[in-house]
């Protein structure tokens, strides 16, 4: 299993807002997220502007914790924040759809981030009682394992059920329907009486002839004579395909 590695960019604001990042570093460690932090891997003769580059070309993903003053750097280009956010803007720039970049808001009554990561999505951790919430979204995203999952595309259920299946308003479709209800309430032959269909047909009579003659091209029905007709066994199939029967 891939440890993520992930890089933390804020501004040492106050001591708080510093033990704040810690701690949120130290729980992302804890959850199995390999964070990088100046407060542990920067020390005194070290060269500050090559742990950045380091940091920032590792990390699979970067934190930036926004506050008014880290905004406020990153958007002059001054201190350490503007030279990170040189290096990431650059980067940003040969993938400008890159998700690289996670900022999170700590600021209270504002949600800024800095001019170039407008566009992006942030997680707002501007409220303590909303902590735990915002920490398990900005985990999961890190470990790419979100809460709910892309079901997959199942199949249409407007498939035909056959080759000979026909749409519910088709005009062939209703009359083996009408057809088909004849010919389940005649027990005393296989025949139907042509004269039979034809008065009970609510339709004109041109069109119950040619809706027949279709029905006996397609195999559907057989004309024994002009006066009588016979369901075929591939119409009683295509009437039980369709669900005209039970």
């Amino acid at each position: 299993m891939t440890i993520p590695k992930v890089f933390v960019s804020y501004s040492h604001d106050s001591q708080s807002h510093k033990k704040w990042v810690l701690e949120l570093a130290t729980r992302l460690r804890n959850v199995g997220i390999d964070a990088a932090l100046d407060q542990w891997d920067l020390g005194p003769g070290d060269d500050v502007p090559l742990f950045m580059e380091r940091n920032l070309a590792n990390a699979d993903r970067v934190i930036m914790v926004c506050t008014e003053k880290y905004v406020e750097k990153a958007n002059a280009g001054t201190g350490g924040v503007g030279y990170e956010k040189m290096i990431v803007t650059a980067d940003l720039m040969k993938k400008v759809d890159t998700n690289k970049v996670i900022p999170i808001i700590r600021q209270e009554g504002t949600h800024l981030v800095p001019t170039f990561l407008t566009s992006k999505l942030y997680l707002d951790f501007s409220r303590e009682d909303q902590f735990e919430e915002v920490f398990d979204d900005l985990t999961r995203s890190i470990h790419c394992a979100p809460l709910f999952v892309k079901p997959e595309i199942s199949t249409s259920p407007f498939e035909p059920v056959s080759g000979t299946a026909k749409r519910s308003g088709d005009a062939l479709l209703e009359l083996m329907r009408y057809l088909i209800g004849i010919f389940e309430k005649t027990r005393d032959g296989a025949y139907i009486s042509y004269k039979y269909i034809a008065e009970q047909w609510r339709g004109s009579r041109a069109m119950l002839d040619i809706l027949l003659e279709q029905a006996k091209s397609e195999g559907l029905v057989r004309l024994l004579s002009p006066s009588y007709i016979e369901i075929t066994l591939k119409g009683k199939k295509y009437a039980v395909e369709n669900k005209l029967v039970e």
